[in-house]
């Protein structure tokens, strides 16, 4: 079970770390998170100062040569930067004891999915993710919620910013009006979900309250009173908000309130299942994580050892299809690579051996195509032309290692007692060992998790 375990809840196996249990993976998840201080990454604060400093270079272009070279500098050290926060990312994976804290971060981001939108903010939902989804992985959905959703880079990349309550000072002195972007996936995508019942004038009075939040200068949260709409506000059966409007202290209860719905832990706790399992999820393991997080109001440990507990956890059935990132995290770790050499890797180095197969497996770095995050269909992974992706992607990872295992070994280390005969086989009869373990890395066993 230890080898599943890895496998399917964490980063793949590796000959570096013995495959933990799943007592072993709560537990660590439980503890520090090691992994991010070996593989420190910045946080969204300073990310944000850079692309200030980008904006005013730019900005300042035409008064001569010298804030030209500014500019193309800063530029320049973004793009270096981007890069180098997946080779981190990637090392962080490869190099982790604690693969399920790494794949919960994955999973997290994508939920809680921001775009960057705009090259002055290049790397800023790495920094994102550090302050508002890694630190409470092991924690309450209701904090990370409310971190997530009043993040600047949430707050911006669904323009709530520009929100107005059209009956505030500001909305009424200039005819400024309500966006309902961050109210909208709040209930459809955050908590609980397109199909909850919510109506319409939920989505306005979620709307009205979030009103008054600002980002100042791009990096601090501020409420704003005179952009907020006066009166209380009722938002799925509950009212917030007094006489006057609401301010940030109601809008964190109505995010923690969120959290508690029926609707969200089952809307949460089945996206969890579908993740980690299956994309039909047994309906009694849902039942009883969703159990679970209403007894102990939306604790993540307990909920997740409620689904490592299930017979659905671990029935002997086809796993999901990995993510690109998921599948080259998963062969790197295999393979033994050093995670210094991954974190330390050059520009160009990452560009054509990480950045470039994301691409052309469908996964672009940080770039899903909406808030609802990247796709969650097995057949969209794996299209021909992605499928051959990954081949060729397997194949030349093998072949480019000055030493290639004998496969006959790397079968076991990459995929354990999980591994079938007929790739056994095929890997002993591989006609050279670069071969063998591409066929391994090729091989459905090791394209599922």
């Amino acid at each position: 079970m230890s080898f599943h375990a890895q496998i399917r809840f964490g980063t793949g196996l590796s000959p570096a770390h013995p495959p933990a249990s799943r007592d072993e993976m709560l537990a660590r998840l439980a503890g520090p998170d090691q992994i991010a201080a070996a593989f420190p990454q910045e946080g969204y604060a300073a990310r944000a100062e850079r692309a200030l400093e980008f904006v005013a270079a730019r900005r300042d272009l035409t008064q001569g040569e010298a804030e030209a070279a500014l500019s193309e500098r800063l530029s320049r050290e973004m793009r270096e930067d981007n890069f180098r926060q997946m080779a981190l990312t990637l090392a962080r994976g490869v190099a982790s004891p604690d693969g399920l804290r790494e794949r919960l971060t994955w999973f997290w981001a994508d939920h809680f999915t921001t775009v960057r939108r705009s090259a002055a903010m290049r790397g800023a939902i790495t920094g994102y993710v550090e302050d508002a989804i890694r630190p409470h992985v092991a924690g309450r959905f209701g904090d990370m919620l409310a971190s997530a959703v009043l993040h600047p880079a949430m707050v911006l990349y669904l323009d709530q910013d520009r929100s107005v309550g059209p009956n505030s000072p500001a909305g009424l002195r200039t005819g400024l009006s309500l966006n309902e972007n961050l109210a909208r996936e709040v209930l459809e995508l955050h908590t609980l979900g397109v199909d909850a019942g919510y109506s319409q004038r939920d989505v306005r009075e979620m709307a009205e309250l979030l009103t008054g939040i600002g980002i100042r200068q791009r990096r601090e949260l501020i409420f704003r009173p005179g952009h907020a709409e006066p009166g209380a506000e009722t938002v799925f059966g509950a009212t917030y908000g007094g006489a006057r409007s609401a301010d940030l202290s109601e809008i964190r209860a109505a995010l923690h309130d969120l959290a508690l719905r029926p609707e969200t832990a089952r809307h949460i706790c089945g996206k969890l299942a579908d993740y980690f399992i299956s994309d039909t999820p047994d309906p009694g393991l849902i039942d009883t994580m969703a159990a679970a997080w209403d007894d102990t109001g939306g604790a993540f440990l307990p909920v997740l050892d409620t689904m490592l507990s299930h017979p659905a956890a671990w029935a002997d059935v086809p796993g999901r299809v990995k993510r690109p990132f998921h599948f080259i995290t998963s062969a790197l770790r295999a393979l033994g690579t050093p995670p210094d050499q991954i974190a330390n890797a050059s520009r160009q180095r990452v560009n054509t051996r990480l950045n470039l197969p994301l691409i052309a497996m469908g996964q672009r770095w940080q770039g899903a195509a909406g808030p609802d995050g990247y796709f969650d269909d097995d057949r969209e992974w794996i299209r021909p032309q992605t499928l051959a992706a990954r081949i060729g992607w397997a194949m030349l990872t093998a072949s480019e290692m000055p030493r290639p295992p004998d496969p006959r070994d790397f079968v076991v280390t990459a995929l354990g007692d999980t591994a079938s005969p007929d790739l056994r086989r095929a890997a002993a009869r591989a006609e050279t060992r670069a071969e063998g373990v591409g066929i391994v890395l090729a091989a459905p066993e090791f394209q599922r998790s």
